[in-house]
């Protein structure tokens, strides 16, 4: 199993890779751990993206146990294990509910990825053998639900929608009430892709939470943020007003394929204390991985 998650990871980080690729050559130089090298592998790990919280913490944990002492493979194993302690995190995928429906209430800005983000969501629960239902409660967008409804006929997953511009707190009571009358396992919630500048959008971000919490006990029991892993440090400051708005529960770090910014998981991870559940690390529905700090970490050094 983990063989089978690194080498899609592995694959998926081929851009952040080339990045990391000069961190690792950093141990194979000859010499000791000065103020030279420190500086140097400062200076790398900011640009591969991994920011300046984590960075300046790596550093300081490197001068503190290798100062003067030959580099070498104890180095390069002390920064691995840093990186990975970094992301370590017990709750890993869905928390599943013993009864009734689990709703999982889904955020992001437009074009994070989180509509796809969604449809490889429903992959994985109905691959678990779960009975998935869809709220469509982006309303304020008419392709959003469009998107949203190809989706469910190609997963053969159930969809509740409304019309262009209605309520969409209307849309998830009528979901909520569908899950539990029919005996559903999961409710997948979208909502509309607001920039988390726009208050009347987050406004009724907390509308469908409230009516969720309503209709189901603990509800929504998960809730993900989808971001996009291109945006690299510039998702903090959307997570961070998404968190202030909805509790979030966790991340869904979507496009890794397609950037060399994955090392901004390690700064949205310090920053926001938020675990990374998944990661989206190509376009087809089966694309998207549990997240696994070990096999991530490991696969930024190959």
């Amino acid at each position: 199993m983990f063989r089978a998650i690194f080498q899609k990871i592995k694959q998926g980080l081929a851009k952040t890779r080339s990045l990391f690729g000069s961190v690792a050559e950093l141990f194979g130089i000859r010499g000791r751990v000065d103020q030279q090298f420190l500086t140097e592998l400062e200076k790398r790990l900011y640009l591969a993206d991994v920011g300046t919280f984590a960075t300046q913490e790596i550093v300081t944990r490197v001068r503190q146990a290798f100062l003067d002492k030959e580099i070498n493979g104890d180095v390069k194993q002390f920064v691995k294990d840093q990186l990975r302690s970094l992301l370590t995190d017990a709750s890993p995928g869905l928390r599943y509910q013993p009864s009734g429906p689990t709703v999982v209430m889904i955020a992001g800005v437009n074009g994070s990825g989180k509509t796809t983000s969604i449809a490889k969501l429903i992959k994985l629960c109905k691959d678990e053998g779960k009975k998935v239902m869809v709220a469509a409660c982006d309303t304020f967008r008419a392709a959003a639900t469009e998107q949203l409804t190809i989706w469910s006929q190609r997963l053969d997953c159930e969809i509740v929608k409304g019309q262009h511009g209605s309520d969409p707190a209307a849309i998830a009571h009528d979901a909520c009430e569908k899950a539990k009358a029919r005996g559903f396992d999961v409710l997948i919630v979208d909502t509309a892709g607001r920039l988390h500048t726009q208050t009347h959008l987050m406004r009724e971000l907390d509308k469908i939470r409230r009516i969720l919490t309503k209709q189901i006990p603990g509800a929504p029991h998960e809730v993900l943020l989808v971001l996009d892993a291109t945006s690299g440090q510039n998702a903090i400051a959307q997570a961070e007003n998404f968190k202030k708005t909805v509790e979030c529960t966790g991340i869904v770090l979507a496009k890794l394929d397609g950037t060399a910014k994955g090392g901004a998981i390690f700064g949205v991870k310090q920053k926001l204390g938020l675990p990374v559940k998944y990661v989206g690390v190509g376009e087809k529905p089966e694309d998207l991985e549990p997240f696994d700090p070990e096999a991530y970490v490991e696969a930024l050094f190959e």
